[in-house]
């Protein structure tokens, strides 16, 4: 108890006498139409029901940025038993955070329940060594809801029915100021969660906020704490980022703050290098503008161009090594994915997108015979093309093969046969089998082909 005290008068949060601050519609402009009909009837089914229901969280301040919401997340009093009570078609889920997922149609809703601070004598909350919060399934009030999120700016309530936002943070005047500041004290949320860290280099970067002082001082000290993130969260994380229509400015900022090094390890070395640096840069500028125009984008092209220089500074030694070119290049693939997985866990979907994209490469420069034709019925040609085009465009291969690809697939079979190069290459041959030999089969004649 007397370290919950404690805590409670040195963390810098608000004081739970002090209430929340009410905005009216009037002060605030948020109207209920902005909110999706499906979180709607959440909030008003479990208020229905006795229980306070709000619309919480990067929602709320979303639409005061006249941003249109991903999604929209409840925070209610109920437990997530009351709450699968009350909806037919949902369920819960979760073992670190418990929540409840309500289906409407196709949309989703996620609901959770307020919870309290972090506490070391409770039974259902634990932490590593390092601070960081393992299991956190304790229900509290809605102010202990409040002052346990991240930052200000997340921490505001708003009730579809009156129309009113609930603000125990004074994250509406952040908003308005473009400051992006720590609930409490920041050494310690960060230990709780290191990938906080992340999420404040995103919201400003994506929201155009300046992190306040005291929120960004303790960051590049803690930022190994990252190492102990499970990469499959870290991986997420990194997801959002990349994704969020501003990945340029997001990196120059992981960069600027020194945790690039806990997500991609080896992109720190990449960007030392003028072509690896122009290359990734504009690799995330084309991703930001076809996120930005609503396009779909394949997370296995971007980390394929984020690692593109490491791959080929692997294949350059594996033939030094003496390898020929293509078992080096597959070598240096390999190798590449496997130190990345140390730190970030790339699903193997993403992986075999990236080998895919890769192992085309070489392959853009035979332009003879019917090696065009396999390149072109290969399913990953057009992410393929698309990288081609990205390494001409860096100045990393001659213009002329990419031009000469753009115009080969949309030709018509009797152009792209005198498009075709003479082939100036070895023939191949195999090797004569002999009779009786232990590749031959009983009765089989010897065969040469070329």
């Amino acid at each position: 108890m007397i370290r919950k005290l404690l805590r409670r008068v040195f963390s810098g949060r608000s004081s739970p006498s002090a209430g929340p601050q009410v905005v009216p519609r009037s002060k605030h402009g948020l109207s209920r139409d902005k909110i999706s009909s499906s979180a709607r009837r959440v909030t008003t089914g479990l208020q229905e029901k006795g229980f306070a229901a709000y619309v919480v969280g990067g929602a709320v301040r979303d639409l005061l940025l006249g941003l249109e919401p991903k999604d929209f997340d409840i925070a209610t009093n109920a437990t997530p038993e009351q709450v699968r009570s009350v909806f037919r078609r949902s369920r819960i889920i979760g073992r670190r955070f418990r929540l409840v997922h309500v289906m409407f149609g196709e949309d989703t809703v996620e609901v959770s329940t307020f919870r309290a601070r972090q506490g070391d004598e409770q039974e259902d909350q634990r932490a590593d060594e390092h601070g960081r919060i393992l299991r956190d399934n304790v229900f509290g009030t809605q102010e202990e809801d409040a002052t346990r999120r991240d930052f200000t700016i997340n921490a505001m309530f708003y009730d579809p029915t009156t129309e009113q936002i609930l603000d125990f943070c004074d994250g509406l005047d952040d908003l308005k100021a473009r400051r992006l500041r720590m609930i409490g004290d920041p050494d310690q949320r960060y230990r709780e969660d290191p990938v906080r860290m992340l999420r404040a280099v995103r919201l400003s970067a994506k929201l155009g906020l300046k992190i306040e002082a005291d929120t960004r001082a303790p960051i590049k000290t803690l930022a190994p704490l990252l190492a102990n993130v499970p990469s499959a969260r870290l991986f997420e994380e990194m997801m959002k980022l990349l994704f969020s229509g501003h990945a340029t400015a997001c990196l120059l900022q992981l960069r600027q703050e020194g945790l690039h090094h806990g997500l991609l390890p080896m992109l720190d070395v990449i960007l030392e290098q003028p072509m690896g640096e122009r290359f990734v840069m504009m690799a995330l500028k084309s991703t930001d503008e076809r996120v930005r125009a609503d396009k779909p984008v394949s997370p296995g092209f971007l980390f394929a161009a984020l690692l593109w220089h490491e791959v080929l500074a692997a294949w350059k030694l594996a033939q030094e090594e003496g390898l020929n070119p293509l078992p080096a290049l597959f070598k240096a693939m390999d190798h590449v994915i496997h130190v990345q997985a140390e730190k970030l866990s790339i699903p193997r979907r993403f992986g075999s997108d990236m080998k895919d994209i890769w192992a085309l490469q070489p392959r853009f420069l035979g332009r003879s015979g019917r090696r065009p034709y396999s390149v072109l019925a290969h399913p990953r040609f057009r992410a393929a093309y698309d990288f081609l085009v990205l390494r001409c465009d860096s100045g990393e291969v001659d213009a002329e093969i990419a031009e000469w690809w753009d115009n080969f697939q949309k030709a018509d079979e009797e152009t792209r046969k005198q498009m075709l190069l003479p082939d100036r290459g070895p023939r191949r041959r195999r090797r004569r089998r002999k009779p009786g030999g232990a590749n031959a089969e009983p009765g089989a004649a010897p065969t040469e082909s070329e």
